[in-house]
């Protein structure tokens, strides 16, 4: 444990290489959907090969994310860092290289593995090289940089786009990352947690990225793919998910405890956060191409045109934070789903011959309010609903489920709406099945409500209030410290 002061030269170091890192993981997942239909048109890919292209990253990040933040534990937290940096570095550079659809699937999968590397181990930094009295300051600029990054992701990405191409929204990482690695090699000093370890659950976050990668296959092959291979593919990965529950039972030392979700609240936030970033996942995916294959914008004004949400997260989430506190969560997490399904209803709106602003914007308003309202409460309620030794790992699991419930619905909104392969070359079908999905996810936010209203109550007067209070990252819940004993120690 070091104690940095944050106004020292070494203390804004530490702080700048963990922003650079972190914005390297978030700012590619958010800019990637504005560049799905130029990707798609250069390298002739069908609408499967594009949603691939998201989630090969998300895979493989959901499913070692909680080994990341285990192997940084053990080994020097700046050291797999450090090696997340390089290696997800090096992965963009193949991405931005790559000769066709395939090669670019699996270096994005690769991206995710040094996305799982640096990520958890960004905040970890923060925690345990800074003095206490300057640790929450530490975190909340972390996060607050964190939502700047994630309010000029998608404007970035579009200027790229359509400026230089779309290979640059990869390949801008390399440079990044030739800063971000000498600083924290110099400057970060090294931490790790010195108990004594168990072994590592290898198998059981194999068997989770397998049933994951199984099921996501079969959703995506099943609009156009050999029903035999889809049917075969599910059914392994459902088996799969079946023995990566009774490795978890049967482990020493299990990556996901089945014990943390015999708390009740635990459990019931788990499955608000699944139906939640679900809905957000299919939302930012599919409206991305909606406003540039059927409404006719460029990348740049479709990565301009969803900047309302970020904003609203960034400026406004706290103060949601904070009134949480106040009056509990219940209220937050069954308004906030709501919100958030009108706003997908208010898209339906959005067509060939629409309004920014009278029809983008105000859906985009309301979207962002619902968002405001729901997500502090409810990275605030994970973290109450368990003791406060098991904090990091009820987070990391709260993150990972948000992460494959974005996954998972990628995969199934088109194939639930009915697009066919070659759906985003055409702006009438597309904007039909657009219509399709928006009631998807407007019905599985009510789902959510309704569940949140039926299961949440106020925490104990005694839960611990979570350092990070900011939330400017859209599309998954930031990782909240690792307190005491972690998943895999």
């Amino acid at each position: 444990m070091s104690d940095v002061r944050l106004a020292s030269p070494q203390g804004k170091w530490i702080l700048l290489t963990t922003v650079l890192g972190s914005s390297m993981a978030m700012v590619d997942s958010t800019v990637v959907n504005v560049a799905l239909p130029r990707i798609g048109r250069d390298l002739d890919a069908d609408l499967a090969a594009l949603q691939w292209t998201v989630n090969a990253y998300m895979l493989t990040l959901a499913g070692l994310i909680l080994l990341g933040g285990s192997l940084g534990d053990r080994y020097g937290r700046r050291k797999i860092f450090v090696l997340g940096v390089v290696w997800f570095a090096a992965a963009s550079l193949l991405c931005g290289l790559a000769p066709n659809v395939g090669v670019l699937v699996a270096a994005r999968a690769l991206q995710g593995i040094g996305g799982a590397l640096l990520t958890p181990g960004s905040l970890a930094l923060i925690q345990a090289s800074f003095h206490p009295d300057d640790r929450a300051k530490a975190v909340g600029l972390w996060s607050g940089f964190g939502g700047i990054g994630a309010a000029v992701g998608p404007f970035l990405g579009g200027w790229l786009v359509d400026g230089p191409g779309w290979r640059w929204v990869f390949l801008i990482n390399v440079p990044m990352a030739l800063i971000c690695a000498p600083i924290a090699v110099r400057h970060v000093p090294e931490s790790a947690d010195g108990r004594k370890h168990g072994r590592f659950d290898v198998l059981g976050a194999a068997l989770g990225a397998v049933a994951l990668a199984l099921v996501t296959y079969a959703l995506i092959e099943a609009g156009d793919g050999s029903l035999v291979v889809v049917v075969l593919t599910a059914v392994a990965g459902v088996a799969a998910g079946v023995a990566f529950v009774y490795v978890e039972k049967r482990s020493p030392d299990p990556m996901m405890p089945p014990d943390i979700f015999g708390s009740r609240q635990f459990t019931a936030v788990n499955l608000v956060t699944l139906c939640v970033y679900a809905a957000f996942g299919g939302f930012f995916f599919l409206t991305a191409l909606q406003l540039q294959v059927v409404a006719g914008y460029s990348a740049l004004q479709a990565g301009t045109a969803l900047l309302p949400t970020t904003v609203l997260m960034l400026l406004f989430s706290a103060r949601s934070g904070e009134l949480a506190q106040r009056i509990g969560p219940r209220i937050p997490l069954t308004v906030g789903p709501l919100l958030c399904a009108a706003a997908m209803l208010m898209m339906l709106r959005v067509g060939q011959d629409t309004s920014y602003l009278a029809d983008v914007v105000p859906a985009l308003l309301v979207m962002g309010t619902g968002m405001v309202t729901l997500v502090a409460p409810l990275t605030a309620t994970v973290l109450a609903s368990v003791d406060t030794a098991r904090a990091g790992l009820a987070s990391g699991i709260n993150n990972a489920a948000a992460r494959a419930a974005g996954l998972i619905a990628i995969a199934a909104l088109p194939l639930l709406a009915g697009m066919g392969p070659e759906a985003y070359r055409s702006a009438p079908a597309f904007d039909h099945a657009f219509d399709r999905a928006m009631l998807w996810c407007a019905g599985v936010l009510v789902v959510g409500s309704v569940l949140a209203f039926a299961t949440v109550r106020r925490p104990a007067p005694d839960c611990r209030r979570p350092e990070c209070l900011t939330h400017g990252w859209v599309t998954a819940p930031p990782l909240e410290p690792r307190v005491g004993k972690g998943p895999l120690d």
